[in-house]
């Protein structure tokens, strides 16, 4: 009878606490929470940048500012240098950062929210600015970017496409567009100026095309957008 008691003193035991298995089995944590986009506030968009702190006659130095974004541990700045193409990267904690910039240069940037915990990241609007400049007393357009098609799209056309670009300008005095077309990767074609954002131009299947857009103010000063591309199928 005692030999009896104790087994069944042992199967209680068992249901009680199992194998030590019980909380093996509960899965990975929960994922933390995605964070949520930041509104950028300063420099504005569209506009020149003359505050700051000038440093010498090529450089200054300029508070970023954005209002925060919720689930948010840290964020990114992606700064673009709009003349040279290069983007450099900014890591903050907080809605602010200085960082030095070249003087009379148009920049684009955004801000990209993160979290601990999660992989899931948010980014903000993208602006851009000019960087005032000693001296400058009318700046370039901004250079233009592709509206249609995208970078990088595959179309299935007859033989046309409109070709649709935006512009802008600090001065808001932009005069006109010439728009270089065609197959080579450095398109050197001038398909037609114009003072309008669309164009048509002449497609064939099976080939990738390249264009460019050249802005153009009344001041007579100019910018060069990136190299654009797409394919028909």
């Amino acid at each position: 009878m005692k030999l009896s008691g104790y087994i069944a003193a042992f199967t209680l035991l068992l249901g009680i606490y199992g194998c030590g298995k019980g909380d093996s089995d509960s899965g990975p944590p929960p994922e933390a929470p995605a964070p949520l986009a930041a509104t950028l506030v300063f420099p504005e968009n569209n506009t020149e940048c003359n505050e700051g702190e000038i440093l010498s006659d090529t450089q200054s130095r300029v508070e970023f500012r954005w209002n925060a974004s919720q689930n948010t541990d840290s964020y990114e700045i992606q700064l673009k240098n709009l003349d040279a193409g290069t983007t450099v990267r900014i890591t903050a904690s907080a809605e602010a950062s200085e960082i030095t910039l070249l003087r009379g240069v148009p920049y684009e940037w955004f801000v990209v929210s993160k979290a601990n915990g999660t992989s899931a990241t948010a980014q903000s609007a993208t602006w851009k600015f000019y960087n005032e400049g000693p001296g400058i007393i009318n700046y370039a357009p901004f250079p233009a970017t592709a509206v249609f098609p995208s970078r990088g799209t595959t179309l299935t056309v007859s033989d046309t496409i409109i070709l649709e670009w935006a512009g802008s300008d600090v001065d808001n005095d932009l005069s006109g567009y010439e728009i270089f077309f065609g197959t080579a990767s450095d398109p050197t074609t001038l398909l037609d100026a114009t003072p309008q954002n669309t164009l048509e131009a002449a497609v064939s299947a099976a080939n990738t095309y390249y264009w460019r857009v050249i802005s153009f103010d009344t001041s007579g000063n100019s910018s060069q957008s990136e190299i654009f591309e797409f394919r028909v199928e």
